[in-house]
């Protein structure tokens, strides 16, 4: 079946942070699809509204089902039910990872630029950021590790956690089976837990494969949290639906002990359904779709930039639909170019300061041709007033 990717699919007056924040502006700032959600979701959360009932909601075994089925089939992640604790988002789940593998003064390493949540989940939590910065591959046109300092990092006694992003947000890096493979090897090495944040996992370029980091071997897979959720990859962040997997079962304890007494117990039975309804060959030929459409995006990204600004360093995009770039070259820094936009040509994108890379910004590929060509129009006059 085809599906609908030249509609916007979030029209404003429906309350949305993307779209009714900031009226007469078109936002390619937050991780939100502008596609319209996949009909068999939409169908199935319109059968479970019509019953009318709204209370309080247990997580059926079907749901456990699905989530295993979906991870085994696709990624050949054998995931057992009792190792999965579903949760409101992975946003809180991270926040409840770190307080529940670190106390106050601890380090916790991750990779800069970085998810800006994660500098709020580590220091809210009265943990120290160990910050380990990518290094820019101009060849591969990518971020890579530097892994001497990670693994100084790592073999830091103070360090109690390496949080992951797997695949990152915000560089589109897709990290091979090898590099999980050292990741995991550093961290086991000197008795470091990993928690990962995959919720970007669905959405990878045709011919790329992403890898679960526990999926790797056993040893991974009980030295580690893995956090996933099908909100992201099927445009549905609002009906608030994750999973916590681990299968340490004292990671486990850990992570229910937080769960109960921050009384982050219940899920949105909403969710709950859209879930199962994503996670079928319907939604496997949706991703697939999908993903077809942000790599020609990107694509389009990529050529304009190579004809109108070749310094800029676009990032390649394997994975997510944030497409990350540097306009260090240009001596132009994030905030000068976002602050302009917005006021100038009605253009919100994101500088990269919250990320950690104040020469950087983020923009949002996940929009029909028609938005991404009218965003790139305006983006390059804005960029061509400031030079």
């Amino acid at each position: 079946m085809e599906y609908d990717f030249t509609t916007e699919g979030a029209p404003r007056g429906t309350n949305s942070v993307k779209w009714d924040m900031k009226p007469g502006v078109l936002p390619m700032w937050v991780a939100e699809m502008d596609f319209p959600v996949a009909p068999f979701i939409v169908d199935a959360v319109r059968e479970r509204v019509e019953k009318g009932v709204f209370g309080y909601t247990l997580v059926p075994a079907s749901y456990y089902d699905c989530v295993m089925r979906w991870f085994f089939e696709r990624y050949d992640w054998a995931i057992e039910r009792g190792h999965i604790i579903p949760v409101s988002g992975i946003v809180p789940a991270t926040s409840i990872a770190v307080k529940a593998l670190t106390e106050p003064g601890d380090k916790v390493v991750f990779f800069t630029p970085a998810y800006n949540c994660f500098f709020n989940n580590i220091s809210n939590q009265g943990a120290v950021r160990s910050e380990c910065m990518l290094v820019w591959n101009e060849a591969a046109r990518r971020y890579d590790p530097d892994w001497e300092d990670f693994e100084a990092r790592i073999a830091d006694p103070a360090t109690k956690a390496f949080l992951l992003c797997n695949p990152h947000n915000p560089t589109g890096r897709l990290w091979t089976k090898d590099e999980l493979q050292r990741m995991g090897d550093i961290c086991l090495k000197h008795g470091v837990p990993v928690i990962s944040d995959e919720i970007h996992c669905e959405i990878v370029a045709p011919g790329l494969k992403y890898v679960p980091f526990a999926s790797i071997n056993p040893e991974f897979a009980r030295n580690s949290i893995s956090f996933v959720s099908p909100t992201k990859p099927f445009s549905m962040p609002g009906l608030e639906i994750a999973n916590i997997v681990s299968a340490n079962a004292d990671f486990l304890g850990r992570m229910d002990r937080v769960i109960n007494i921050w009384e982050h117990c219940d899920v949105n039975q909403l969710g709950i359904v859209a879930l199962q309804a994503a996670y079928t060959p319907e939604g496997a030929e949706w991703l697939d779709q999908m993903n077809a459409v942000v790599h020609e995006n990107w694509l389009e990204l990529r050529n304009r930039f190579a004809e109108e600004f070749p310094r800029v360093r676009v990032a390649t995009l394997d994975a997510t639909y944030l497409n990350w770039l540097d306009f260090a070259p240009l001596g132009l820094r994030g905030m000068q170019i976002q602050d302009h936009l917005l006021e100038h040509e009605k253009l919100w994108v994101n500088a990269g300061d919250i990320y950690g890379s104040p020469s950087c910004m983020r923009i949002n590929l996940a929009c029909p041709r028609t938005t991404l060509k009218r965003g790139l129009d305006l983006y390059f006059k804005g960029l061509h007033e400031l030079l």
